[in-house]
């Protein structure tokens, strides 16, 4: 069975009233402010292996910086905000495997 849904301009006779075309617009958003924290995350839980964590957090920094140069994301709170959080996560992941990596220098 098939639904017959109108497009025109004035297509309200109750029919998917709640989805109109900016809402679905906000719906399929920037995608990298997510990636910035799934990079950053990996960069803090991967900082033991050798340079690894490091590449993880520099990843996160470019995409959450990137992602808050977009208008889409710059324009939505919620987004800029992951974006940062993602940004903070990746230096912290940096610095977490700096800090890691500096004693197995000195056994080089």
């Amino acid at each position: 069975m098939t639904a017959v849904v109108p497009h025109g301009p004035r297509a309200d006779n109750g029919v998917c009233s709640s989805v109109d075309g900016n809402e679905i617009g906000r719906q399929h958003g920037s995608r990298l402010p997510a990636v910035s924290i799934a990079l950053g995350a990996l960069s803090v839980a991967s900082f033991w292996v050798v340079g690894l964590g490091f590449l993880w957090g520099v990843g996160a920094v470019i995409c959450g910086a990137v992602a808050t140069s977009r208008s889409a994301v710059a324009e939505h709170e919620a987004a800029s905000l992951r974006a940062l959080l993602g940004v903070v996560i990746g230096v912290a992941g940096i610095t977490v495997s700096a800090i890691a990596l500096f004693p197995m220098l000195a056994e080089l």
